[in-house]
């Protein structure tokens, strides 16, 4: 993950370098509940971002927004889980303050929601069977072949703009609310492959008869996603983004999870 490593680094660079002339003291979000507290939403099943082990909810994005609001002067109240696609819906609607769930920050999500600053960058990789006799080495080598990814994730979007219609026909498209429920599906030979994540791509192969056939690159950045009309918190999570990243926190954070 050394390619990754490196443009964690200069996007970590470019927040670490901004300055953020509103104080958060006294600032009040536009959210319900109380003013100074933050709740945030997740959608476990990505790990090592976020996942379940023993019952608890564990992983960086969790780590890290904890990380982060301890630098601002809000409250941090705690977590709500959801499906992935769920999360925006959730945020819009005043149930959660703020989302950390591995999201990529694009356009059309940016139509609906606000983001941070990105606080970490990935590509796609296809996950294959390790036992398997299937080794692709690029998109045309998926041709006819069953595909699985997570609904609402850049995956799906990749699969849904590069494969079908080309490669794959709908049919051969399967959707999960989860990636665990996906690499199950990989296992059980209902798929051939499925598009995620490299960082969760590599945690899986680590951990499951799964293994990284290749990468495709799209240079996604991840960033928390906060209410279009909630400037404070937004400026807040910023400054605590900074923060933990000038004090060591996110390095730290990020050789316990990544090994990084």
């Amino acid at each position: 993950m050394s390619d990754e490593g490196l443009s964690r680094r200069q996007y970590l660079t470019t927040v670490g370098g901004a300055t953020v002339a509103l104080s958060v003291a006294g600032c009040s979000g536009n959210g319900g509940g109380n003013s100074q507290t933050i709740v945030a939403g997740t959608a476990p099943g990505f790990p090592p971002f976020e996942m379940k082990e023993g019952g608890d909810l564990v992983g960086f994005d969790i780590d890290l927004l904890e990380a982060v609001v301890e630098q601002t002067d809000y409250s941090f109240e705690g977590w709500e889980e959801f499906e992935f696609d769920s999360l925006i819906p959730a945020l819009t609607n005043d149930n959660i303050d703020v989302i950390a769930a591995g999201m990529t920050i694009n356009d059309e999500r940016d139509e609906t929601i606000d983001f941070t600053d990105p606080y970490y960058s990935s590509d796609q990789a296809i996950v294959v069977r390790g036992d398997g006799s299937f080794s692709p080495g690029s998109l045309s080598d998926l041709s006819d072949r069953p595909i699985g990814a997570q609904k609402g994730t850049t995956g799906e979007g990749v699969v849904q703009d590069e494969l079908i219609g080309d490669e794959i026909t709908e049919n051969q498209y399967n959707a999960y609310d989860s990636y665990v429920l996906a690499i199950q599906d990989l296992e059980n030979g209902n798929v051939d492959a499925v598009m995620i994540d490299v960082p969760v791509a590599n945690t899986f192969a680590a951990n499951r008869p799964v293994e990284v056939a290749f990468t495709y690159e799209t240079g996604e950045r991840f960033g928390f996603g906060v209410r279009t009309d909630d400037d404070a918190r937004q400026t807040a999570l910023n400054e605590g983004l900074s923060a933990v990243q000038e004090n060591g926190t996110y390095d730290e954070l990020a050789q316990k999870w990544f090994g990084e």
